[in-house]
């Protein structure tokens, strides 16, 4: 338990690492704009899917193109190693979703056109839905992010079990995740 524990932290730190570095390209490419919206790219500003897979913000070309090229980076090391499970996916998939809410986090903390204090609704029209202080979209994929992490590392702590547990931990936190 204590290695898993040991794991998941130091997973956690990393992806907190890449969300540092990556939220400092994007100031440099952004500046005090936020979303794109001054960058020589293309957006589609309204349609209705947007508003369930985009939070309500226009898509642009340049988060579509960010967005699939970190989605194949956290891929990288099943090309790599030539392996794959779903326990490796459900962990790249866990550590994106938690990457991208770090990540965009950072991006207001660091910017100097932001910081914490100008981090709210008035400030801040892309994030067109709040809960308390965060946007409602690090709610959701900060806890997504959290269960599938959590799933994947269950895997790897009860390998000895067989697969069965591991389906068993699945059907478990998914049971909870939806209230039954």
């Amino acid at each position: 338990m204590k290695r898993v524990a040991i794991a998941i932290l130091s997973t956690l730190l990393y992806i907190a690492l890449l969300a540092l570095f990556f939220a400092q390209v994007e100031i440099q490419i952004e500046g005090p704009t936020g979303w794109a919206a001054n960058l020589p790219t293309w957006r589609v500003e309204q349609y209705w899917w947007l508003d369930w897979f985009w939070g309500g913000r226009p898509l642009t070309g340049y988060h579509l193109w960010v967005f699939s090229f970190m989605a194949l980076a956290f891929h990288l090391p099943i090309a790599l190693l030539q392996r794959w499970s779903w326990h490796i996916e459900l962990r790249i998939l866990g550590a994106l979703a938690l990457f991208w809410i770090i990540e965009d986090w950072l991006w207001f903390v660091m910017n100097p056109a932001y910081g914490l204090v100008r981090f709210s609704p008035r400030f801040v029209p892309w994030h067109k839905s709040w809960i308390g202080p965060m946007p409602t979209d690090y709610w959701t994929f900060g806890s997504i992010g959290v269960v599938l992490l959590m799933v994947s590392f269950a895997h790897r702590d009860a390998k000895e079990e067989g697969d069965d547990h591991f389906i068993r931990v699945v059907v478990i936190v998914w049971s909870h995740a939806i209230g039954r």
